[in-house]
């Protein structure tokens, strides 16, 4: 793992893997939950068997990525993203966020230079601002605020994940001991606050690469499928995948059928 210092106390881990001469360089953007170890098991298998590349990092708060600040919001995110692709310039590079992490990813690519993609995978990002997606933002903080993040995952993993994962996991969550709140100062408390600083009104038209738009129909949180429809849409070049037994976490409940919907995409896109 690489460590990018972008100022006294603010670095990026990252792990940078290239690609064949014929491979793309899949750049990861992780939700404001969890990190880019969820990339590394099957997923990152599938593609490097398949000649790819990837770039992980993990924002700042998540494992390894450290921080001065007192508060994060999306806007900083990006801005470390372009620094990291400056830094790192990886080769033919196709972003892949999760969920907001697909913000990012689009953003980024916007800014232009070097943090244009040559094309763009979004898993479970497409949604429209309003006071739904409000109150879902300010409802996780206020549950981890509360009960921590073990309370946080035992409202909303329900409701996340596809029902097979619920059957399997269930037996890992509701445990009896009491919750604890988080510390004001916890790095990943504030890292889950940025979500609400978030800027959903994407300028879709403006997005001049190829991308794959992946819905899990078993996310009970944030998908509205009409919303999904109108703005894939508007994308100019935009291919859509339903997967019907998945939910919003996609890495993790259906990591085979996510690494096919990636590689597959890359063969469509084909050689430079």
């Amino acid at each position: 793992m690489a460590l990018l210092e972008m100022s006294p106390g603010n670095t990026l881990a990252y792990e940078l893997i290239e690609p064949s001469d014929a491979g793309f360089t899949f750049v990861f953007f992780n939700a404001l939950s969890g990190d880019k170890s969820m990339w590394t098991s099957t997923v990152g298998e599938a593609l490097t068997t398949a000649g790819h590349g990837m770039l992980l990092y993990n924002l700042r708060g998540q494992a390894g990525s450290e921080t001065t600040a007192t508060s994060i919001d999306c806007a900083s995110i990006i801005e470390d993203a372009k620094a990291l692709l400056d830094h790192v310039r990886p080769p033919r590079p196709i972003h892949v966020g999760l969920s907001i992490g697909g913000l990012f990813a689009l953003e980024t690519h916007l800014a232009g230079g070097s943090g244009r993609a040559d094309a763009i995978v979004l898993i479970n990002t497409l949604r429209k601002p309003g006071p739904r997606l409000d109150w879902i933002n300010d409802s996780v903080v206020r549950a981890a605020e509360v009960g921590g993040f073990d309370l946080m995952k035992d409202l909303y993993s329900p409701l996340l994940m596809n029902s097979d994962w619920q059957a399997e996991n269930r037996p890992q969550f509701l445990k009896s001991e009491p919750y604890a709140p988080c510390a004001p100062d916890d790095r990943a408390l504030m890292l889950l606050k940025s979500g609400a600083t978030a800027d959903w009104n994407v300028d879709y038209e403006r997005v001049d690469v190829p991308v794959l738009s992946i819905t899990g129909l078993q996310d009970r949180v944030f998908l509205d499928r009409d919303d999904v429809r109108e703005l894939a849409a508007r994308i100019p070049d935009c291919r859509t995948i339903d997967m019907a037994d998945a939910g919003h976490m996609l890495p993790v409940e259906r990591p085979d059928a996510l690494s096919q919907a990636l590689v597959e995409f890359a063969r469509f896109i084909g050689p430079s």
